[in-house]
């Protein structure tokens, strides 16, 4: 199974960011864009790839691991940018970022440890809100995004979630993102 690390916003804060992609939509040349739809949005910790099923449990008992050792922390989405020249759109964040760094850096060791190390990059919080097969001028994206700032929450979860791609070959279909385990931060819960 296809699985990563996350952290969820929560549904208010998705509704919030919800009503200022729906402006981003509106701009000239979004509909070259495939937009993520609000279920796929989230902060990806760390990315597994293809976990065979027999590896989950010990993953998850590092997971576990991770987020107890992890003090619950605020979070807001703010802002945005962009990767490979418009090819990937997203909103940023702000909060208590050098502890969602420390938790990305739990979760990927949790990977490396196992087996599934994925891949490594420096890690930037982000959620993906939009992608092209293409490079596209995102600056109009970015201007609106720009004066975005949501509620702040607190993160007191880590989540594991499975990724099914889509099969059927339609046009625009999103993947399905399905949490297959949830732990508590720090004292959180």
């Amino acid at each position: 199974m296809r699985l990563f690390a996350a952290v969820l916003p929560p549904q208010d804060v998705s509704d919030e960011l919800a009503l200022k992609v729906a402006e981003l939509r509106r701009l000239p040349g979004a509909s070259g864009l495939r937009w993520t739809g609000v279920p796929g949005w989230h902060f990806t910790l760390a990315f597994y790839g293809e976990v065979d099923d027999d590896v989950v449990p010990e993953l998850s008992e590092r997971l576990e691991r991770a987020a107890r050792r992890t003090p619950a922390f605020s979070l807001a989405v703010r802002g945005g940018g962009q990767f490979g020249h418009g090819r990937a759109l997203w909103a940023g964040a702000s909060g208590d970022l050098p502890v969602l760094r420390l938790l990305a850096d739990r979760a990927e060791a949790a990977g490396r440890k196992v087996g599934p190390a994925g891949e490594h990059r420096r890690y930037k919080a982000h959620l993906t809100v939009a992608r092209s097969r293409e490079a596209v001028d995102v600056r109009p994206y970015l201007e609106v995004l720009d004066g975005f700032t949501s509620r702040t929450w607190t993160v007191s979860e880590l989540v594991l979630v499975r990724s099914n791609l889509p099969t059927s070959g339609m046009p625009g279909e999103q993947p399905r993102y399905e949490v297959v385990g949830r732990w508590a931060l720090g004292g959180a819960g």
